[in-house]
């Protein structure tokens, strides 16, 4: 009986330590004032003027805000993730034409070779992707 209650403890703790590697599980997002945050930083790399990052951080808000909330209806919806997808690139293509009217044609391509890739959340390896339907 002694050996049982050891084994059970020792994979309680061994679970409990396997969830914590991983992040705790679920997981935090970002809030828009973060996002926005570290987007801006990203973006010390196009070299922009005063007045120019004043105009992008502006529209990197907003982007930012108004994607969390569309997020949070279609989620609270019910919707699927084909829906999201379809919603965040609408919000990006927006997005971009407002940046594209505000940078230069070079940091607007650097914008969307480097920056922009580098935004998107990673996905843990090995998750189990699915993939077939």
């Amino acid at each position: 009986m002694k050996k049982q209650w050891v084994l059970l403890v020792i994979a309680v703790l061994f679970s409990i330590t396997a969830v914590q590697a991983q992040g705790g599980g679920g997981g935090q997002r970002m809030s828009p004032e973060e996002r926005t945050k570290a987007t801006m930083e990203k973006m010390e790399a196009l070299k922009m003027d005063d007045a120019t990052k004043a105009k992008v951080e502006v529209i990197i808000t907003d982007f930012n805000n108004t994607s969390q909330k569309e997020m949070t209806a279609i989620r609270e919806a019910g919707g699927d993730r084909e829906e999201m997808m379809a919603k965040r690139k609408e919000l990006s293509d927006a997005r971009d034409a407002k940046l594209k009217e505000v940078l230069t044609q070079e940091q607007m391509k650097q914008w969307k070779d480097d920056i922009e890739p580098s935004m998107r959340p990673q996905r843990g390896g090995g998750q189990g992707g699915g993939g077939g339907k």
